[in-house]
């Protein structure tokens, strides 16, 4: 057990909820150790960046996140760690302030490499200073467990990590290396420790969490349905899963299982099929739609995100226009949009036709338009009905946040001692001035 006692951490997280879980996880490690954390304005001894590099633009936040923790902390330990780690290794180590960089396989071993730096006098620390430690991505075999809420109410539960897919405009399989998981066994056992924990709503998470099993031989079905019998938690999220592993099993399962929510999210990326093929994706608009129809007749309450890429190469303005007129007929509750990213080592650099960043942006909003409409008329559906509530703290004295059973973001007006992490029924009621909530009412 390492003890690192007197010594304060800050944390700095960029991308998905799987680097949310990562860094809650290492965040966990530290204070197990005897770290605390930083508070704001308070100078951290370590400094852990986990990084994106989903995008040229999210590659960009990292460098600026890196500098500013850099000048934020002076003299502090700077561990920078995540996808722009592993792909940009060398880039990441030049940056000013930079003591570490480590890559996929090397982040599970991070209280080593701390404690070694930690150990080191000044002196020895300045000389071995932007140094990076990554392996090929072929080598990238280690599972590291994840399961942690930092400063949130809900817990993110790792089950998987990289991908097998690797569609032609994706760097994550790059970063991460090949699909594999850990035990059933083990996910029960970190989901029964969140109910000691005091815990309620777990997020399942991962890169590609539908091709569970791949080093076990068990199945994602065998998961929910093992996790649906933990008790003392009351809900479970998917957060994200590929249309063609959101089997009509699983959403027989969901519709009646205990636990798990009236909530999906499922990435399309684009509504042409022809787009699809040049992405290398792995089902047609058809399934898609089936998977939303199967849904809405299983589930009708469920809340249907839904992942979508604009502008990427060979998109021309006819196969944009197609896509376009298929997410509008969908019966789903928000589109979150994304515009294409060149990014350095995919397929997709391989194919004709570029789309403009101005036309890139333009097909954006009206996605978004699309979206916005969407989730209106969803929540709309829901006012004045009564629904569960899991609240949780605001920064805002006197207000509250939480999300219904069915991802309907709620704000609550409510006694300065009322409690959060408690499911309460919560009479629904209009549109909040931010127009992306309903007011509510605790029953």
């Amino acid at each position: 057990m390492y003890q690192f006692k007197g010594l304060k951490a800050a944390y700095f997280t960029l991308g998905c909820k799987l680097n949310f879980a990562e860094t809650s996880s290492v965040s966990q490690q530290l204070r197990q150790a005897g770290v605390e954390t930083a508070r704001k304005g308070e100078l951290a001894d370590i400094c852990i960046v986990n990084t994106c590099s989903v995008t040229e633009v999210a590659d960009h936040k990292c460098r600026q996140a890196i500098s500013r923790i850099v000048r934020q902390h002076p003299g502090a330990l700077v561990v920078v760690t995540g996808c722009y780690a592993q792909l940009r290794p060398q880039q990441v180590a030049d940056l000013d302030g930079v003591d570490l960089v480590l890559g996929s396989e090397q982040k599970g071993d991070i209280m080593r490499f701390i404690a070694e730096r930690l150990e080191m006098m000044p002196e020895e620390r300045a000389l071995v200073a932007h140094e990076f430690h990554t392996v090929r991505t072929a080598d990238i075999r280690s599972f590291m467990p994840s399961c942690a809420c930092g400063d949130r109410t809900r817990y993110f539960l790792k089950v998987q990590d990289g991908c097998d897919y690797y569609c032609t405009y994706c760097t994550i399989p790059m970063a991460r290396g090949r699909s594999r998981n850990g035990s059933i066994a083990s996910m029960v056992e970190q989901a029964q420790d969140v109910v000691r924990q005091g815990g309620h709503e777990i997020v399942i998470t991962g890169v590609n969490i539908g091709d569970f099993g791949r080093t076990t031989g068990e199945s994602f079905l065998d998961l929910i349905q093992a996790l649906d019998e933990v008790k003392g938690i009351d809900r479970y999220r998917i957060s994200s899963i590929e249309p063609n592993l959101l089997t009509d099993e699983v959403i027989q399962f969901c519709a009646q299982s205990r636990a798990f929510m009236p909530h999906f999210h499922v990435p399309l990326q684009s509504g042409s099929d022809e787009v699809l093929r040049l992405m290398h994706r792995r089902y047609d608009t058809a399934l898609f739609a089936s998977k939303v129809d199967r849904i809405r007749k299983l589930i009708p309450d469920a809340f249907i995100g839904v992942d979508v890429i604009v502008g990427t190469r060979g998109e021309t303005d006819e196969l944009f226009s197609e896509a376009r007129n298929f997410m509008e007929q969908l019966d789903v509750s928000q589109y979150h949009v994304f515009s294409y990213s060149e990014r350095p080592g995919t397929q997709a650099l391989k194919i004709p036709h570029q789309v403009r960043p101005e036309e890139k942006h333009r097909r954006s909003q009206q996605i978004l338009q699309i979206s916005d409409a969407k989730l209106h008329d969803f929540y709309r559906r829901f006012a004045g009905t009564t629904r569960p509530v899991l609240l949780e703290r605001s920064r805002r004295r006197g207000i509250m946040y939480g999300f219904t059973d069915n991802y309907i973001k709620v704000e609550l007006h409510v006694p300065a001692d009322q409690p959060d992490n408690v499911i309460v029924p919560v009479r629904l009621g209009d549109f909040s001035a931010d127009r992306y909530a309903l007011m509510g009412e605790i029953v």
